[in-house]
Protein backbone atom coordinates (compact mmCIF):
# COMPACT_ATOMS: atom_id res chain seq x y z
CA UNK A 1 0.00 0.00 0.00
CA UNK A 2 1.98 2.89 -1.27
CA UNK A 3 0.96 6.40 -2.21
CA UNK A 4 -2.63 6.69 -3.45
CA UNK A 5 -3.63 3.28 -2.20
CA UNK A 6 -3.23 4.32 1.43
CA UNK A 7 -5.10 7.58 0.88
CA UNK A 8 -8.34 5.90 -0.27
CA UNK A 9 -9.16 4.20 3.07
CA UNK A 10 -7.99 7.29 4.96
CA UNK A 11 -10.30 9.61 2.95
CA UNK A 12 -13.20 7.16 3.21
CA UNK A 13 -12.74 6.85 6.96
CA UNK A 14 -12.52 10.62 7.37
CA UNK A 15 -15.68 11.17 5.28
CA UNK A 16 -17.52 8.45 7.23
CA UNK A 17 -16.59 10.02 10.57
CA UNK A 18 -17.47 13.52 9.31
CA UNK A 19 -20.85 12.26 8.11
CA UNK A 20 -21.68 11.39 11.70
CA UNK A 21 -19.82 14.20 13.49
CA UNK A 22 -21.13 17.18 11.48
CA UNK A 23 -24.79 16.65 12.52
CA UNK A 24 -23.70 15.99 16.10
CA UNK A 25 -21.66 19.20 16.19
CA UNK A 26 -24.57 21.10 14.60
CA UNK A 27 -27.10 19.84 17.14
CA UNK A 28 -24.72 20.50 20.02
CA UNK A 29 -24.07 24.04 18.81
CA UNK A 30 -27.81 24.65 18.36
CA UNK A 31 -28.69 23.54 21.88
CA UNK A 32 -25.66 25.25 23.42
CA UNK A 33 -26.01 28.57 21.59
CA UNK A 34 -29.81 28.93 21.71
CA UNK A 35 -29.95 30.11 25.36
CA UNK A 36 -27.13 32.57 24.74
CA UNK A 37 -28.81 34.04 21.66
CA UNK A 38 -32.18 34.27 23.48
CA UNK A 39 -30.52 36.02 26.43
CA UNK A 40 -28.93 38.57 24.10
CA UNK A 41 -32.30 39.14 22.37
CA UNK A 42 -34.08 39.64 25.75
CA UNK A 43 -31.37 42.07 26.85
CA UNK A 44 -31.84 44.17 23.70
CA UNK A 45 -35.63 44.12 24.12
CA UNK A 46 -35.27 45.21 27.75
CA UNK A 47 -33.03 48.08 26.71
CA UNK A 48 -35.55 49.19 24.09
CA UNK A 49 -38.45 48.77 26.55
CA UNK A 50 -36.50 50.62 29.23
CA UNK A 51 -36.17 53.62 26.94
CA UNK A 52 -39.94 53.65 26.45
CA UNK A 53 -40.54 53.58 30.20
CA UNK A 54 -38.00 56.34 30.75
CA UNK A 55 -39.73 58.44 28.12
CA UNK A 56 -43.11 57.96 29.83
CA UNK A 57 -41.63 58.93 33.20
CA UNK A 58 -39.99 62.02 31.69
CA UNK A 59 -43.26 63.04 30.00
CA UNK A 60 -45.06 62.74 33.34
CA UNK A 61 -42.39 64.82 35.09
CA UNK A 62 -42.59 67.54 32.42
CA UNK A 63 -46.38 67.59 32.77
CA UNK A 64 -46.07 68.04 36.54
CA UNK A 65 -43.53 70.82 36.06
CA UNK A 66 -45.89 72.59 33.66
CA UNK A 67 -48.69 72.38 36.22
CA UNK A 68 -46.42 73.79 38.93
CA UNK A 69 -45.32 76.59 36.60
CA UNK A 70 -48.93 77.54 35.87
CA UNK A 71 -49.70 77.49 39.59
CA UNK A 72 -46.70 79.71 40.35
CA UNK A 73 -47.67 82.07 37.52
CA UNK A 74 -51.17 82.41 38.96
CA UNK A 75 -49.77 82.98 42.45
CA UNK A 76 -47.35 85.67 41.25
CA UNK A 77 -50.15 87.42 39.36
CA UNK A 78 -52.34 87.31 42.48
CA UNK A 79 -49.51 88.69 44.63
CA UNK A 80 -49.06 91.54 42.16
CA UNK A 81 -52.75 92.42 42.46
CA UNK A 82 -52.56 92.32 46.26
CA UNK A 83 -49.46 94.53 46.24
CA UNK A 84 -51.21 97.09 43.99
CA UNK A 85 -54.26 97.01 46.26
CA UNK A 86 -52.09 97.50 49.35
CA UNK A 87 -50.20 100.35 47.69
CA UNK A 88 -53.46 102.10 46.86
CA UNK A 89 -54.68 101.68 50.45
CA UNK A 90 -51.48 103.07 51.96
CA UNK A 91 -51.51 105.99 49.51
CA UNK A 92 -54.92 106.97 50.84
CA UNK A 93 -56.73 106.45 47.57
CA UNK A 94 -59.75 104.32 47.00
CA UNK A 95 -58.82 101.07 45.31
CA UNK A 96 -60.50 100.41 41.99
CA UNK A 97 -61.53 96.94 43.11
CA UNK A 98 -60.87 94.55 45.93
CA UNK A 99 -58.86 91.46 44.88
CA UNK A 100 -60.97 88.37 45.33
CA UNK A 101 -60.01 84.75 45.56
CA UNK A 102 -60.19 82.86 42.28
CA UNK A 103 -61.33 79.31 41.68
CA UNK A 104 -57.71 78.09 41.69
CA UNK A 105 -56.99 79.88 44.98
CA UNK A 106 -59.42 77.80 47.06
CA UNK A 107 -56.75 77.06 49.66
CA UNK A 108 -55.67 80.67 50.20
CA UNK A 109 -56.35 82.15 53.63
CA UNK A 110 -54.91 85.60 53.15
CA UNK A 111 -56.17 88.62 55.05
CA UNK A 112 -57.03 91.58 52.88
Amino acid sequence: MNGPEILIPLVLGTLGIMTVLIPIVGLTARFALKPIVEAIARMREAQAGGAGRELAVLEQRVSLLEQQYQSLDTTVERLGEIKDFDRQLTAGGTPARVPTARAGDAGSTEKL
